[in-house]
């Protein structure tokens, strides 16, 4: 069982409540980690030219976290997703890989809502 896996009990259920849309500049990005016993969830929000997109942490190619530090998952300019571990990058759009050794692979999506400008997991 993956960290990204559906089965995974660390998993946060529909309905969580992650962040206000206030919270999240645009652009901007925000990490989020859910334990339960010895298994962890990783995900993150991103939010570009007014789009809200979810995403499980972990990059495509290696596994790995993509942040080298909190909450910063997108490149300087804010148009693109970061992967800190090899410089690959991602479209915030729909999280598929643009250069770097896993292009053409894409990020696990990570079902997020915006609800009365709250984000919650869907």
């Amino acid at each position: 069982m993956t960290r990204d896996s559906p089965d995974n009990p660390a998993r946060p259920a529909p309905g969580v409540a992650l962040c206000a849309l206030a919270d999240l500049p645009d652009p901007g990005s925000k990490g989020f980690r859910f334990r339960e016993g010895g298994k962890l969830f990783a995900g993150f929000v991103v939010r570009v030219a007014g789009e809200i997109r979810g995403y499980v942490d972990s990059c495509p190619h290696a596994g790995w976290p993509l942040a080298a530090w909190d909450d910063r998952y997108l490149t300087r300019e804010g148009d693109l997703i970061l992967c800190g571990g090899h410089a690959a990058l991602f479209r915030p759009t729909d999280g598929v890989c643009v250069a770097g050794p896993c292009a053409n692979q894409r990020l696990a999506p990570w079902p997020v809502a915006l609800i009365d400008g709250q984000i919650f997991t869907a």
